[in-house]
């Protein structure tokens, strides 16, 4: 495999104050891309760009909430403002609002759709615009979830978003193909805000802070780590030795990365001249719906105490 060099090459990466987004801001930025740092906390945007240049990287912040096409011509201006060109676009930023269904609102729901799924689809349509026109190529590395490849409780909004993102990325990957843009969905796992609250996990993740690592039936058995674990990625998928790996949904925490499957059709019946309701309810129990699919993000599997 060839060293991973990211030198001339700009990135925006939504959402890198802190976390994961953080982490992905660092990885480029310490194989020789500079980086637009995106929150929409000025003070943690900027003390994010200090933690960058401090390292020997470069980066620039750009205080804006995603999910407008303003905020994300904002960002496409400030790479080529800055750096001149952008050629890597990371869409990590997104909120939670959990709720049951019968108790999220309206608001529950647009906000993080907003977010995440408008916000990706505008981030990723300013940066192609630019890609197209600098006709050198480009990455675009759109964040998803496990809670998007197999739905999660409490989560209609993050887990309907984040199934978009993927439906996204296969879709652009095919019409960006010619403009030699690649597109892929990363499906991290990681200790965050959001998965420290997890009871499983939790105890940990506070021994984590403490300074234990993780054991390894965490960080292989679960695929579970740090942001920094989940990093490595980014750098990788924008640089050339990735140039042709594009509509995929690849996941990774702790030891593990791995390719999640595309949905597709597991077992077909057939009737002559088609299915009536009684035909089905006959049928189905023996052939298509003998082995139904699972649902949710299997629980850990933990050591028995």
């Amino acid at each position: 495999m060839p060293s991973i060099d990211l030198t001339g090459k700009a990135a925006v990466v939504t959402g890198s104050g802190r976390g994961l987004g953080l982490a992905y801001a660092h990885a480029l930025a310490a194989h020789g891309a500079s980086v637009v740092v995106n929150d929409v906390d000025e003070a943690v945007a900027e003390a994010a760009v200090k933690s960058i240049t401090e390292a020997g990287g470069s980066a620039v912040a750009e205080v804006v909430p995603v999910g407008t096409s303003e905020a994300a011509d904002r960002l496409v201006a400030r790479a080529v403002e800055a750096f001149g060109r952008l050629d890597v676009l990371v869409t990590n930023a997104g909120i939670l609002r959990d709720k049951v269904l019968w108790k999220m609102s309206d608001e529950d729901f647009d906000a993080v759709i907003t977010t995440h799924l408008k916000g990706t689809f505008t981030c990723a349509r300013a940066a192609a615009v630019r890609m197209r026109e600098q006709g050198e190529g480009g990455t675009l590395i759109l964040v998803g979830s496990p809670a998007g490849q197999r739905g999660n409780f409490g989560q209609t909004n993050y887990a309907a978003a984040k199934a978009g993102i993927a439906a996204m990325a296969r879709t652009w990957s095919m019409e960006l193909g010619r403009a030699n843009i690649t597109v892929n969905a990363i499906v991290p796992v990681a200790a965050t805000a959001m998965t420290e609250t997890i009871p499983a996990f939790a105890p940990y993740v506070e021994a984590l802070k403490n300074g234990q690592p993780f054991p390894d039936f965490l960080r292989k058995g679960e695929g579970f780590g740090t942001p920094e674990d989940c990093a490595a990625l980014v750098p990788f998928l924008a640089s050339e030795a990735a140039r042709g790996i594009t509509g995929q949904a690849i996941g990774i925490g702790g030891d593990k990365v791995a390719l999640w499957s595309h949905p597709q059709e597991v077992k077909a019946a057939y009737a002559d001249g088609g299915w009536t309701p009684d035909a089905l309810a006959d049928a189905f129990p023996t052939s298509v719906g003998a082995e139904l699919q699972t649902v949710g993000i299997p629980a850990p599997k933990l050591p028995v105490a």
